[in-house]
């Protein structure tokens, strides 16, 4: 059986329904503890191969996704198997495209478009969610 984060890990982030998810930067250190089981990794190219299973979306720093539909559905994806396993999102810094995916994820959990980057920025980082087509995104996602 598989366990998910602890809820004080570095980087976690838990949701109103109790899903925890790791956010984090690629340009630092994995952090210590146990790994992720499945990697959710937003970068303009492809990310280095992982010990545990990913999935990589085309999303260049500072902007939205290049593929809206594959996004959508790997953030699904990624919120639904936040609710068993070790899930990570990361992007380079760990704050722009990782934020808006965890607003995204907020807003699959049940909280409204409008209130999800300041419920990332106040339980993740202060931030998260950096550009105004970023907090668009969020504000439009469904």
């Amino acid at each position: 059986m598989i366990t998910t984060w602890e809820p004080t890990a570095v980087g976690v982030l838990r949701l109103p329904s109790g899903r925890l998810v790791r956010g984090r930067g690629l340009r630092r250190p994995l952090p210590d503890g146990p790994e992720p089981t499945y990697g959710l990794y937003l970068l303009g190219h492809e990310p280095p191969s992982v010990a545990w299973e990913a999935r990589w979306l085309r999303w260049p720093d500072f902007r939205l996704p290049s593929d809206r539909t594959d996004a959508a559905d790997a953030l699904r994806e990624t919120w639904t198997r936040a609710e068993t396993e070790r899930v990570e999102i990361a992007c380079g810094g760990g704050y722009g495209r990782t934020g808006t995916a965890l607003a995204c994820l907020a807003v699959l959990d049940g909280v409204a478009s409008q209130e999800a980057i300041a419920y990332v920025r106040e339980h993740y980082a202060k931030r998260a969610v950096e550009t105004p087509w970023q907090r668009r995104y969020v504000t439009r996602f469904r």
